[in-house]
């Protein structure tokens, strides 16, 4: 061989060091992409959502006004054993997540 025992140690813990950084690194890319694409999207009512039920009954219609300035109007109904407000016009995505093409 033309290396010495010494050179191929530090040859192959360089390139265990290259392989670990690559993995480290594409673990905390593809972190980073799904956190980027999950960003402003809530998973869920919003709070407001379920304080605009506060005190009412199932199909009592109520409304709240959203972070973003809008008001959301809609009609209380139980979601497991609390009562949230089901918006009159969802956002897009809830739409689409209702219609069963997924």
């Amino acid at each position: 061989m033309w290396t010495s025992k010494k050179g191929d140690q530090s040859m192959r813990k360089f390139i265990i060091g290259i392989v670990l950084f690559g993995l480290f690194a594409t673990t905390a890319f593809g972190a980073d992409i799904d956190q980027q694409r999950h960003r402003g999207r809530h998973q869920g009512p919003p709070p407001e959502a379920y304080e605009a039920c506060e005190g009412k009954s199932a199909g009592d219609t109520a409304q709240f006004v959203s972070p973003h300035g809008d008001t959301v109007t809609g009609v209380c109904e139980l979601q497991g054993n609390r009562l949230v407000l089901r918006p009159d016009n969802p956002p897009p995505e809830d739409k689409e997540r209702g219609s069963g093409n997924n």
